[in-house]
């Protein structure tokens, strides 16, 4: 009988011994959705890096920044535990994106997903997710009816385009009382998936309200490889500015198009997206340049906030490019949400959902220059803001709000033949 004992003694002593520590180092499997492949590829491929970053920052911890779980070493109401990134590839489908939120959920076994930069295909792919009970953060779509629909597992970093295009004509008006420039005769030109349409919709509305004539309505269809017939209309309708919703392949065309038919307003507001892309000014080099676009983020920023600085330091010696308003943005979102997995202490979906809505990170602990992350009952980040950036010499530097400009606006842009 002691025989046995001693047996059974040893023989568990052996298992715990051998058995790995309970919960110690566990993976927080997090899914994450965008363009990795087709005409956003590279996109994509900024968002990944930003993501991959913003892990590798959770995880390891770096000394000096004031970001939220940047000195921990991984999720420390978790034992540790860090962040594993699992891919999937939506190639600007928006069937392809519910499929593959489909599979992380299912397959994947992740316990929240972050998604999709392209409004239509967030709007699929969080269907998936509150269907499933899984917490779905989108870092960047702008589309204002996602935060419309009632759902309960959908969060939102990004302000969305109603506050955008409010900001297009929030900035008309004081480039109008503070530089005498007056804008008669407004073109609106948008792709034609949910993106644009919404955008369309919302400047018509504040247009209208405003007293802004509008000229000419053109939503083009997206992925177009040609656009001089709508070119051909816009010239024909002479605004003075362009309001333009382009995704990066979309945005590289229009431009050449302009040029090529000799379509030069006095001035051209891009609503982000393409316009931003780090491939827009690699590809046009000087022929982009004096776009006016809204943006969420700026390096010029980093005098008033020396985290922008430090982060982009990190970004750039590793993938030798700058953050851009996209990339910045996304990483934003997975801080937010890593930093709410970390408050639940748990890896259950309606435990993390909980600590979502609970969010109130202060802008001090983010590089974006918002007042901070704070949810409302719709999902929304209502401390969220926008600015206005410019290409000038190859750099977006910020021109409005004028009290956070680094550099005077020029307009009117020179015409294509008098740029150097």
């Amino acid at each position: 009988m002691k025989r046995l004992w001693h047996g059974f003694a040893l023989g568990l002593a052996l298992l715990f011994l051998t058995a790995p520590p309970a919960l110690a180092q566990e993976e927080i499997r997090i899914g994450v959705i965008y363009p990795l492949t087709g005409a956003a590829a590279s996109t994509g491929l900024e968002l990944k890096n930003a993501l991959e970053l913003a892990a590798d920052i959770i995880n390891n911890g770096t000394k000096g920044l004031n970001l939220p779980l940047s000195t921990t070493g991984g999720l420390p109401n978790l034992k540790g535990a860090k962040i594993k990134l699992i891919f999937g590839d939506h190639q600007g489908n928006p069937q392809t994106g519910a499929t593959e939120a489909e599979r992380l959920i299912s397959q994947e076994k992740v316990v929240a997903l972050v998604c999709c930069y392209f409004s239509n295909v967030t709007n699929t792919a969080s269907q998936v997710a509150e269907r499933n009970g899984i917490p779905f953060m989108n870092p960047e779509s702008s589309s204002a009816t996602l935060t419309q629909r009632g759902f309960k597992w959908f969060f939102r970093t990004t302000p969305h385009d109603d506050l955008f295009v409010t900001n297009f004509f929030e900035f008309l008006k004081d480039v109008e009382k503070k530089k005498n420039i007056s804008v008669k005769r407004i073109s609106l030109f948008n792709e034609n998936t949910l993106f644009g349409t919404e955008t369309t919709k919302i400047e018509e509305k504040l247009a209208g309200e405003q007293k802004y004539p509008i000229v000419e309505k053109i939503l083009y269809p997206a992925k177009s490889t040609q656009l001089t017939s709508e070119v051909q209309r816009i010239k024909a309708a002479n605004p003075d500015l362009i309001m333009q919703s382009s995704y990066l392949g979309d945005a590289i065309l229009s431009m050449k198009t302009y040029k090529e038919l000799g379509v030069s307003p006095d001035a051209l507001l891009a609503n982000d997206a393409g316009f931003n892309d780090s491939e827009f000014l690699k590809t046009l080099g000087k022929d982009g340049e004096y776009i006016l676009s809204r943006e969420v983020w700026a390096l010029d920023l980093a005098g008033k906030n020396p985290l922008i600085k430090q982060v982009n330091d990190l970004y750039f010696e590793r993938y030798k490019t700058n953050f851009n308003g996209n990339s910045a943005r996304t990483f934003t979102g997975l801080m937010a949400l890593a930093e709410a997995i970390n408050r639940a202490g748990s890896t259950k979906p309606e435990a993390i959902q909980k600590a979502l809505v609970e969010t109130n990170i202060p802008g001090s602990k983010l590089i974006m220059p918002w007042k901070g992350i704070k949810f409302d009952a719709t999902g929304q980040n209502t401390l969220g803001s926008g600015i206005i950036v410019q290409v000038q010499d190859g750099k977006y530097v910020t021109v409005w709000p004028f009290d956070l400009a680094s550099k005077d606006i020029i307009w009117p842009m020179p015409k294509w033949d008098q740029r150097k």
